[in-house]
Order: structure tokens, then C-alpha cells, then sequence
């Protein structure tokens, strides 16, 4: 009956958890269907617009990794809705200010609420998770996903609606779910606590760290941010330019390709603990390589509309698997680890942004989104050279131990 009930508890926790990334990832979702906006409204060049996100990201990214390796050496439960409040209020309180430099001060706001929130839940997660992680990893990723699918149509419908000031809609879901993980602090107690007694248990293991195959990790993951902010933040500006599409047109087409995504995040880590995060890695590049290309040499909406769903799909299915790889090369420093396979990486992605818009006002936004096309096939060779993770030790003493 107790061994029930703790499994319980840590469904909770998780769930809790992928609440809260929902909560958070919702306004990264968000603002790539505000830029359409702040481009008409303030006559922003794409490079600008662009800049924008480089400023959630780059604040978000670069700092991930020093809460990573705060969260490795204590506990810290209150970065949690600290976190999410700092990233709703820098994008919620966008549609009230007239200046772009506010603009970016805000997003930099927003990206160090970001930060501050997701190695933080990812220890945790991967703590509740016992050896199932890749599963609890993938399901910590859909709350994410969901953010990034349906961030778009709340933001692009109350804009409409209320205009600019529309934004603040988005301090409503953050809120909430800092009221909850508040009133659950008793539940993360007793999560670090076993956390506790697993290091105490593993400490007579020696922990072999693999820091080459976790920097490819890393390269990988840089390299995938650059695709997935490339597709996420020009969708909605492709159905305008190239499709001839609504502003809302384009925001549909931003949550079906993140909404895709949660497909795709479930059955990445169902496989990965069934096949290992290895084999789903390099299967999903490898489609990736594929869809991709694909995708920009469609000239139909309908067609180009259909594809986003295996696009979206196969991005997804590499989340977890990467991020559990990369904690399993660094099976004593779990947070740092996710700080950079969730943070310090992604940062190549928004730092791109700018250099993506610059293409896309120099020579369209097809020729932007053609550039994106040889790096899954980088990707793809990268993750052949993979090694396995030495950590089933580790594995055994988190079964019996969590």
C-alpha cells in the first residue's frame, strides 16, 4: 500500500511539474505569433522582430546552466513559480509598452524566468521518475509542448480582440500554476529527500562521466534549436508572405506544428525506454533530414499544412532522448546537465534568429527557410558517433532506491 501511494506522489510531482513547464513555455510559444504585431504596429524589419526572441533566448540560455549546477548542490523549490511569474510577466507586459529597446528588456525578463524554472523541475523530474525517465522526461516535454502549441492562438485571439494590451492574458496560466506548486512544497520536500538518499546510495559507485559524447550532445541540440526556432519563429510569417495567409491563419499553422510535437514527445520516450535513447536519436534525425527539405519545396498551403504534423512530430520525438542522454553521460550532475541540453544549447538557436531574419529581409523568407534544410543532416552524422551511456550501475540504485 505505501509502495502505492509513493508512486502516486511521484506521478503528481511530475504532473505538477509538466503543469508548470506548460505554464512557462506557453509565452516562448506566444511570441512568435506577436511578432507579426510588433512588426505592423512598430514597422520592425525581421531582423528586428528577430532580436526579440535572441533576447528571450540569450537570457534564458546563457544562465540556465548556473541554476543547473545551483539545483545540483541544493535545493532551490522556489525558483519554481519565482521562474514562472518572471517569464509571463516579460511577455504579458509587452503589449503595453511603446518603445522597441522595452521591448527587449522585457523579453530578457521574460528569459530569465525561463531559465530559472526549467533545470530546476528537469532534477526533479528526473528524480521522480525512477527508471523510467525517458517516459517522465517525454511527458515533462508535452506540458512544454502544449505551451508551445496553444501560446500562439491565446496570444494571436486576444490581440486581436483587445489589441497590444491583449498580452496580458498570458499572466493568467503562470499565476495559477505558482499558487499550486506553492501549496505543493511539501511534495518536492519529500522528492529531495529521496533524492538525498539515492546520492547517499551511489556515492559508494564510481560515476563515469563522458564529457565528449556529452559535448556532441550538446552540438546536436545547438544545432537542433537553430531548425526548430527557425520553423517556430517564421511559420506564422511563411503563411503570410509566401501562403498569402491571415495573421490568425498563421498562428493555426504555429500550434499544429507544435501541437504535433506532443505526438511526438510521447512516443519519443516510450520508445527510447523500450529501444534506447540512441536508436530513437538517430532515427529521428534521420527523418527529420528528410521532412524538412520536403517541406520547403512545397508550393501547395494544403500539402505544406499537412507536413507540418510529421514536422513537428519528428522534432519532437528527439526531446527527451537527448536530454536523458545527456544526464546519463553526467550521471553526477544532473542539473548542470539539463541547464545545458534545456538552456545553455538552445541559445545557439535564439542567437541565430537575428541571422535568419537578416536572410529573410535580404533575400525572402523561402531563401530563410532553406537555409535551415543542411542541418539535420549534420545532426543525423553527429548522432552515428554516439556512444551508449556506461550508467546502468546508476540505473540499478535508482530502481531500488527511489
Amino acid at each position: 500500500m505505501a509502495n502505492r501511494q509513493d508512486i502516486e506522489i511521484k506521478k503528481r510531482q511530475i504532473t505538477i511539474l509538466a503543469a508548470g513547464h506548460l505554464a512557462t513555455d506557453l509565452n516562448q510559444g506566444a511570441l512568435p505569433a506577436l511578432l507579426p504585431f510588433f512588426i505592423s504596429t512598430y514597422g520592425l524589419s525581421y531582423t528586428a522582430a528577430a532580436a526579440i526572441v535572441f533576447a528571450v533566448n540569450m537570457s534564458s540560455s546563457i544562465i540556465q546552466p548556473m541554476f543547473g549546477l545551483a539545483a545540483d548542490r541544493f535545493a532551490k523549490p522556489w525558483l519554481l513559480p519565482l521562474g514562472m511569474m518572471l517569464g509571463c510577466l516579460g511577455l504579458g507586459l509587452s503589449g503595453l509598452c511603446t518603445s522597441y529597446p522595452v521591448l527587449l528588456v522585457l523579453g530578457v525578463i521574460s528569459g530569465i524566468g525561463i531559465a530559472a524554472y526549467h533545470p530546476q523541475a528537469a532534477r526533479l523530474v528526473n528524480l521522480a521518475a525512477g527508471d523510467r525517465k525517458n517516459t517522465a522526461m517525454s511527458f515533462f516535454g508535452v506540458g512544454g509542448t502544449i505551451g508551445f502549441a496553444v501560446g500562439p492562438l491565446i496570444a494571436s485571439t486576444a490581440v486581436v480582440h483587445w489589441g497590444l494590451p491583449g498580452t496580458l492574458v498570458l499572466l493568467i496560466p503562470a499565476t495559477i500554476m505558482s499558487i499550486v506548486v506553492i501549496s505543493q512544497f511539501s511534495l518536492f520536500e519529500e522528492l529531495e529527500a529521496a533524492g538525498a538518499r539515492l546520492k547517499n546510495a551511489a556515492s559508494a559507485v564510481v560515476l563515469k562521466e563522458n564529457w565528449s559524447a556529452f559535448a556532441r550532445i550538446g552540438a546536436m541540440v545547438s544545432l537542433r534549436s537553430i531548425v526548430f526556432f527557425g520553423l517556430n519563429i517564421f511559420i506564422p510569417i511563411y503563411w503570410i508572405k509566401v501562403f498569402g495567409q491571415s495573421h490568425l491563419a498563421g498562428a493555426v499553422a504555429l500550434s499544429i506544428f507544435s501541437g504535433s510535437g506532443i505526438v511526438g514527445n510521447i512516443t519519443g520516450g516510450n520508445l527510447a525506454d523500450r529501444y534506447g535513447q540512441r536508436r530513437v536519436v538517430i532515427i529521428g534525425f534521420l527523418g527529420l533530414s528528410i521532412l524538412l527539405p520536403l517541406f520547403v519545396a512545397m508550393d501547395s498551403l494544403v500539402a505544406a499544412t499537412i507536413l507540418l504534423i510529421p514536422l513537428g512530430a519528428v522534432i519532437f520525438v528527439t526531446y527527451s532522448p537527448t536530454i536523458v542522454l545527456g544526464q546519463r553521460y553526467l550521471p553526477g550532475r544532473v542539473g548542470l546537465s539539463s541547464g545545458v541540453t534545456i538552456g545553455l544549447a538552445v541559445a545557439v538557436g535564439g542567437g541565430a534568429a537575428p541571422l535568419i531574419g537578416k536572410l529573410a529581409d535580404i533575400y525572402g523568407v523561402w531563401t530563410a527557410f532553406s537555409s535551415l534544410t543542411p542541418l539535420p543532416v549534420l545532426i543525423f552524422l553527429i548522432a552515428l558517433t554516439l556512444p551508449a551511456p556506461a550508467s546502468e550501475e546508476v540505473r540499478i540504485i535508482e530502481t531500488k532506491n527511489i
